[in-house]
């Protein structure tokens, strides 16, 4: 298999099996589940045909790790105004739109509403995918992506399984790829970086301005979808490994740019699917370059750490 790489031109690893904890408190995992075999399109185990509206599809699985915003949609005029009824039953006075759809979809006694609603990931403003859990216990992930004042620094990760093109009748003519996910994040730009460790002699205005800087940089870089194997493995960066940042705002501390983001297939896989995400910083006075990388396992729906962050030479 040829390397596939992403790469970035602007001035601008623990042991080898453990993921670092997360960085802010929404990331914390989940128990582990037992996954509800009928309800993933591709992921080997079962037939799609036994998702409403979705047929069988043959096709090998295809992970995702993707970084974008996820909304509630009508799917149909039924569910449109079975909506309205139940928010007729409460107080509504005075609520926008966002805050009615909130106050509604996100009580217990209407599951049942928020099962019908269609739930579209968008990436950088496009629509990308129609998500649903793999095991229908977890529809709850999806009422913390409907917020009651909802803002442009709102980010929903979402990490699953692609399968087949949705038919027109699942999400109102909508036609993208369906993604049956295991679990899905959700919180706003602001918090993310404030709920990363500061880096050391960096104030903490800096820092985040640093930081917010790289998360922009990732974001922008992983702008297909989430489901190449390098894209997966810079988003999982950008939300699980605080390290990168802090590398970054070191080096803006010495007068240093990060001036590219390599991302290659490392030559040290071999059964596993293992990528090398290479940080390059060239200093703003004498030009020399010097480079750190992160190895990252992508073989398998949930990326992690082989090894930290540490210098990179070129052989």
């Amino acid at each position: 298999m040829e390397p596939s790489q992403t790469e970035v031109h602007e001035p601008t690893t623990s042991s080898v099996h453990d993921a670092p904890p997360p960085i802010a408190a929404p990331f914390t995992e989940t128990a582990p589940q037992t996954v509800s075999p009928q309800a993933c399109p591709s992921c080997g185990t079962a037939p799609a045909a036994n998702i409403p509206n979705v047929p069988a599809a043959p096709l090998p699985p295809s992970f995702v790790y993707a970084i974008g915003n996820i909304e509630a949609r009508f799917p149909n005029m039924g569910a449109e105004k079975e909506f309205a009824q139940a928010l007729a039953r409460i107080d509504a006075k005075g609520l926008n739109e966002h805050r009615a759809r909130h106050s509604v979809l996100t009580k217990p006694e209407n599951l049942y509403l928020l099962r019908q609603q269609c739930f579209v990931m968008t990436i950088r403003g496009l629509e990308t995918y129609i998500v649903m859990p793999r095991n229908p216990s977890d529809y709850h992930l999806l009422a913390e992506t409907i917020r009651a004042n909802p803002s442009p620094a709102d980010l929903d990760v979402v990490i699953g399984m692609r399968g087949p093109i949705a038919p027109p009748q699942m999400c109102n003519g909508l036609m993208v790829p369906v993604v049956a996910f295991d679990q899905t994040y959700s919180f706003d730009r602001p918090t993310l970086l404030k709920s990363m460790p500061r880096a050391n002699g960096t104030s903490e205005k800096d820092f985040e301005a640093t930081a917010g800087e790289l998360l922009d940089r990732v974001l922008q870089m992983t702008d297909s979808a989430g489901s190449f194997d390098e894209h997966r493995a810079l988003n999982y960066l950008a939300v699980r490994y605080p390290a990168i940042y802090h590398k970054t705002a070191e080096a803006h501390g010495e007068n240093k740019s990060l001036t590219s983001v390599h991302v290659q297939r490392s030559r040290l896989s071999g059964v596993r699917n293992v990528h090398d995400v290479i940080f390059t910083y060239t200093h703003r006075t004498t030009d020399v370059a010097e480079k750190h990388f992160v190895r990252v396992d992508v073989t398998d729906e949930f990326p992690f750490l082989v090894t930290k962050l540490s210098p990179y030479y070129d052989v």
